[in-house]
């Protein structure tokens, strides 16, 4: 029987799965000594957070002996150890290249790290609705600190002890309430047009309640509603 052709360089570099598993398994037992925990105590928590992984299994992936390494059992890992499953996967600072598919070259882990998470572009990936719920926060933060702003400048108005200081905060008072009103106009055209492309859009403070059109009066009569 013919034997296969073994490339001499092949067991130099880990296979993918593996490296990342590695990855894996070092960050666990790494945060697992930092907080002073055992393996046992690890799986303790485990259980309390709902997903058991027995004390044994956690030995194994440390180790290397085990041979997979499920999704749920990342996220609930990281959860236990106060971290996130991305910081897991790509051990920023203490693994310093890896692989991010087979078959590719290391590259830095950093930048495996934020386009994993999408913080970098990769051109001709979709992002989804990601960015519109990146600019969706971005805009509550803005409405929130005017709104803020606003009400200090207005109270700054009825306490102000001269005609010049109340003026000044009259003006700063406009000032962040034009910018609460662009934002919340931006926000409400933003949530309308998710809504077209079928996605739901994220909840609102209750200080921005406003953002939503109010719901149409379906008892009344068209000619009442105008």
């Amino acid at each position: 029987m013919t034997q296969p052709v073994v490339d001499a360089d092949e067991d130099d570099v880990p296979e993918w799965a593996d490296r990342i598993k590695a990855n894996v398994a070092g960050e666990v037992r790494r945060r697992r000594k930092e907080m002073g925990w055992s393996a046992q105590e690890l799986a303790d928590r485990c259980e309390q957070l709902g997903h058991p992984i027995p004390r044994n299994v956690i030995a194994n992936m440390e180790s290397g002996r085990r041979a997979n390494l499920p999704l749920v059992d990342v996220m609930v890992l990281a959860a236990a150890l106060e971290t996130y499953p991305v910081y897991l996967i790509f051990p920023v600072g203490y693994v310093e290249e890896t692989q991010e598919l087979p078959f590719q070259h290391l590259v830095p882990t950093w930048d495996a790290l934020r386009r994993f998470t999408g913080e970098e572009d990769v051109p001709g990936y979709d992002a989804g609705f990601v960015p519109d719920f990146e600019l969706h926060a971005s805009l509550i933060r803005t409405a929130l600190a005017a709104l803020e702003e606003e009400e200090q400048a207005r109270f700054s108005a009825k306490t102000a002890a001269s005609r010049a200081e109340k003026e000044e905060a009259e003006r700063r008072r406009t000032k962040y309430a034009d910018q609460a009103i662009s934002a919340k106009y931006r926000l409400r055209h933003l949530r309308r047009d998710l809504r077209e492309d079928g996605a739901t859009p994220p909840h609102l403070p209750p200080a921005l309640g406003d953002v939503n059109p109010p719901e149409p009066d379906t008892e009344s009569t068209p000619e009442e509603r105008l």
